[in-house]
């Protein structure tokens, strides 16, 4: 009986005895063959030998029998290349005789293929409902993109540059609270939109990214900082180039839906009503558009391996196209050990934090605190501006009187007062210079928050793949196939991104206004005013927000088990069997070193007392 592995199938082959004369034919001619094959360094991932005690595998081209008397059965690639030459070499130390086996081994060799089908990394999930929801996401914000082009280039049509549509009316003695707190909640609906869009453009963007950076050799973690991490050559959409120009456009994104709802206040009726400014309903609009053909273009550019967010998905697609290759002997190494040579080690009862193992991470988490001092040194220069000036500035003082979450209004008329504590200045021009001005002065001071709250989905996705993967020591196991939605609502981290993006952006815009509303369908002007109270408002926000995640980055994870954090090299080097479900753990006792690794089936704990270097580790020297 002859097991053979070619490309992705492995046959059983029964052979029915022979006579003497065949068999010493077979014996010249096996030779001939093996010398070939070896001499001609045959890749492991298309030929590889499965070898048991008493059986010999040969490949299946080589067989000199008939087709009638062989009885094939296919079965999943289970070979990996590192021990391809150590296969070839025991196959010099049997006999031609020896590869003709008794039919009652075929019981035990089935077994034993069985046993390690798993370990191909053939049956990854390319995950292509991922990528339906994707595309369905990207159509949604195209759908929302276009609606606010022609919305807004009929507004523009019919009351100019300064023109708004009134959406929803109100009367004047339902109260003006009321109504700025319509306007608010408006403006909030038009964050949240955005950041769905977003994201939904983000996803494949991330996606494309990602394979181009493979093709490239240069991925090293699953999650990167999509819009600072690109792919070679400027005219590449997943390149420098466009990637700034997607970084602008998100900007403008979240600084157009600050800027497009307003108050109508007509001069001939008590009914007021929310309003929706035409330019930066159409600069919006066009921005989100823009990001959907930046993304389409990079995913159109490049192969994509597997749709899946999931690294370990990610992995094994890259492993199986001959892209990444497992090193030897790391079974208990984690990603900050990537530097250290593959020695044996002993584990460890806790691992690396996120801010160790990953150097962008400490990066953003600096970032997230620059942000803070920023949004808080704002607040402070505009009270001492407060106290230095008094024309365009409020009344009042910053007092607990006035401190609020919403600005107060006196009156319910455009000649209405701030209760808060500001100060204002007039954008200068006319018509289309003063909303470029306006544009510049947003997008200039909300773009750091942007930026931050963008950076920050980093540390999100890299403790999240970490939690997927620290799985695999739960008596549950891990479950490679993620749904790309459920993510959002099943981990906190993610979740409280999603919340945080829209309702800072928000606060900003409840921080630097303009105030300046409609009258009969046109805005009066512009003045951009800085609302104390809101400022410090946000600043305890951020400090809360870049506090928690600082916490989780520097946080270190329990238990033996080596921390990946995503990055796909560590994880090659930790997987030695693939499958849907894994479990980590113990896998065999051997002197001086036993290994660690992953199964289909529940394993038990790693001996804390022992040193792990890998399956095959015995001719290394023991460790001192």
């Amino acid at each position: 009986m002859m097991v053979a592995v070619y490309g992705s199938s492995s046959f059983v082959v029964i052979v029915t005895p022979l006579s003497s004369f065949t068999v010493t034919v077979f014996r010249i001619w096996y030779v001939t063959k093996l010398l070939h094959v070896v001499s001609n360094s045959v890749r492991a991932e298309d030929v590889t030998l499965s070898i048991d005690s008493s059986p010999l595998a040969i490949l299946t081209e080589l067989s000199p029998f008939p087709a009638p008397s062989l009885f094939i059965r296919k079965m999943p690639l289970m070979a990996a290349s590192s021990k391809a030459t150590e296969k070839y070499s025991r196959l010099s130390n049997h006999s031609a005789y020896d590869a003709l086996p008794n039919y009652q081994d075929l019981d035990s060799m089935i077994s034993n293929a069985k046993l390690t089908a798993g370990t191909g990394t053939d049956f990854y999930d390319r995950s292509l409902t991922s990528r339906k929801y994707a595309l369905v996401g990207v159509a949604c914000s195209s759908i929302f993109s276009c609606s606010c082009i022609i919305a807004g280039i009929v507004t523009l049509a019919k009351h100019g540059v300064m023109g708004v549509t009134v959406i929803s009316m109100t009367t004047v003695d339902s109260g003006v609270n009321l109504l700025n707190l319509q306007k608010e909640i408006w403006a909030l609906i038009f964050n949240l939109i955005v950041t769905l869009c977003t994201e939904s453009i983000g996803f494949i963007h991330n996606i494309s990214l990602r394979s181009a950076l493979a093709s490239e050799s240069r991925l090293r973690f699953n999650t990167n900082l999509r819009l600072l991490t690109a792919a070679r050559g400027w005219c590449n959409p997943n390149g420098a180039l466009l990637n700034s120009i997607s970084a602008v456009l998100l900007i403008i994104s979240y600084s157009s839906a600050s800027l497009v709802v307003c108050i109508n206040y007509p001069s001939t009726s008590p009914v007021e009503g929310i309003a929706l400014i035409g330019l930066p309903l159409v600069v919006l609009g066009v921005a989100l558009l823009l990001q959907v053909m930046i993304a389409l273009s990079g995913m159109r550019a490049v192969k994509i391996l597997t749709w899946s967010s999931s690294p370990f998905d990610l992995t094994a697609a890259l492993i199986h196209h001959t892209q990444l290759t497992p090193a030897t002997f790391r079974c208990m190494r984690c990603v900050s050990s990537l530097d250290v040579d593959g020695d044996p080690a002993r584990p460890s009862e806790t691992q690396p934090s996120a801010w160790r193992a990953h150097p962008s991470i400490r990066k953003v988490i600096i970032s997230l605190w620059g942000i803070v001092v920023a949004c808080a040194g704002w607040a402070a220069l505009v009270m001492y501006l407060w106290h230095k000036h008094t024309e365009l500035f409020s009344p009042d003082a910053l007092t607990i009187q006035t401190w609020s979450f919403l600005p107060k209004l006196v009156q319910p008329n455009p000649s209405s007062s701030w209760l808060s504590n500001y100060i204002a200045y007039i954008i200068p021009g006319a018509h289309f210079e003063v909303w470029i001005l306006v544009f510049v002065n947003m997008a200039v001071v909300q773009g750091p928050l942007t930026f931050g709250l963008h950076c920050s989905e980093l540390i999100v996705n890299v403790i999240r793949d970490e939690r997927q993967w620290r799985c695999a020591a739960g008596k549950k196991g891990l479950r490679t196939a993620t749904n790309p939605v459920k993510p959002i609502f099943t981990h906190p981290i993610c979740l409280i991104l999603f919340v945080a993006k829209p309702f800072l952006h928000w606060m900003f815009g409840l921080s630097f206004i303009t105030p300046n509303d409609a009258i009969d369908g046109e805005v009066e002007g512009l003045t951009v005013g800085m609302l104390t109270a809101q400022i410090w408002n946000l600043s305890i926000a951020l400090f809360i927000f870049a506090s928690f995640f600082t916490f989780v980055a520097l946080r270190r994870p329990r238990g033996p088990q080596p921390a990946a954090y995503g990055h796909v090299q560590t994880l090659a080097n930790l997987v030695d069997e693939w499958s849907p479900a894994m479990w980590w753990g113990h896998k065999e006792d051997g002197i001086p070193y036993c290994h660690a690794g992953t199964s289909d089936h529940p394993l038990p704990d790693v001996k804390m007392d022992c040193v792990y270097a890998g399956s095959g580790a015995g001719s290394l020297a023991p460790l001192s």
